[in-house]
């Protein structure tokens, strides 16, 4: 499925974002609202949805935190907010990926294929959830074991945890506040991001070639960590 569904209010944006994708084969959807585009998700299901976060009926993070239960699409913000807060506040809400504008056209492109990557790694994961490799790394979900190298490595139960969150949501930036919610839980403080440096750090020494240079964890400066997928 190559279904992109455009939520923007900017005529002019909606339409050159329209026609750039129309020109790789893509199946394309607009919508100039939050609501008419919430409705066009429900009915027309698109794999990916790209949202600006100034829609003239409601705050686009809003528009996640209220529909990103709803909806399984691949979310990608392109706005003219650049600031961390601001792409924090929307990846907590659970988009998938922040461009701001302006921005490349080749950029927006390559995000939208790696999104489409992941939708396909999702579904091959789906046939076969029992375990996950990536380069030297394999993590058996079944017997909660992890291999480097064919070796095995003993992590502690929040490093195994932080480990699964980060693999099962590879590519994907997840916010230090997110990581913290699926791990700690209802008990999470706002001490535990600290917490959370530290046991990322025990983490990557135990799994990584290189601490300064991560192969498999990503830092994602002022915002949280990425599990890579390049």
């Amino acid at each position: 499925m190559s279904k992109i569904l455009i939520i923007e209010d900017d005529l002019s944006i909606r339409h050159f974002v329209s026609t750039l994708l129309m020109t790789q084969k893509y199946d394309v959807i607009e919508a100039n609202d939050g609501q008419s585009g919430f409705a066009l998700a429900l009915s027309h299901n698109p794999a990916v949805i790209i949202l600006d976060l100034g829609l003239p009926d409601m705050d686009g993070v809003e528009w996640i935190e209220k529909y990103r239960t709803l909806i399984n699409a691949t979310i990608i913000c392109v706005t003219a907010r650049d600031d961390h807060p601001s792409k924090v506040a929307a990846l907590d809400a659970g988009a998938d990926d922040y461009l701001t504008k302006p921005f490349n056209p080749g950029e927006l492109l390559a995000r939208i294929r790696v999104a489409f990557r992941h939708l396909s790694h999702k579904t091959s994961a789906n046939l076969a959830i029992s375990e996950f490799s990536y380069r030297n790394l394999l993590i058996d979900f079944d017997k909660g074991r992890i291999f480097l190298k064919n070796v095995e490595i003993h992590l502690t139960p929040i490093e195994y945890q932080i480990l699964l969150f980060l693999a099962k949501n590879q590519g994907r930036v997840c916010t230090s506040r997110m990581i913290i919610r699926d791990v700690w839980g209802s008990t999470a403080t706002e001490g535990d991001i600290q917490n959370l440096r530290v046991v990322m750090a025990n983490l990557r020494r135990k799994i990584e070639p290189s601490t300064t240079q991560p192969t498999y964890i990503l830092t994602v400066t002022g915002v949280g960590y990425r599990f890579n997928d390049e």
